[in-house]
């Protein structure tokens, strides 16, 4: 892998993160917490995979394509999840899981 291609992941995984943060906690802020519920746990999951796995790449993981799927997948999960929603943090964060799940699955080979 590239050093170019190592670095977009990386800023993805830590965009991806950053936006599931600021989604988590807007969304705490939300009128009807409840119905966001779905959206907060899923921003949290998100987040910690995210952060997890930006690390892990930092260290020269020898699990790089499994945590690369997981990220991914959990990713889309909350991406899905946040586009049901029209608060702008929500569709903020579609967007950046979007992203980062894009760029996670270029690493499974």
């Amino acid at each position: 892998m590239t050093h170019e291609h190592h670095q977009s992941v990386l800023e993805a995984l830590h965009a991806c993160m950053v936006a599931c943060n600021h989604c988590y906690d807007a969304c705490l802020q939300e009128e009807d917490v409840k119905m966001m519920v779905d959206c907060i746990r899923l921003d949290r999951e998100c987040a910690d995979i995210c952060a997890y796995f930006e690390q892990a790449i930092a260290r020269g993981t020898p699990f790089t394509a499994e945590l690369a799927k997981v990220c991914a997948d959990i990713c889309e999960a909350c991406g899905n999840e946040c586009k049901k929603h029209d608060h702008e943090h929500c569709q903020q964060c579609a967007e950046a899981c979007f992203a980062c799940a894009e760029a996670c699955r270029s690493l499974i080979a």
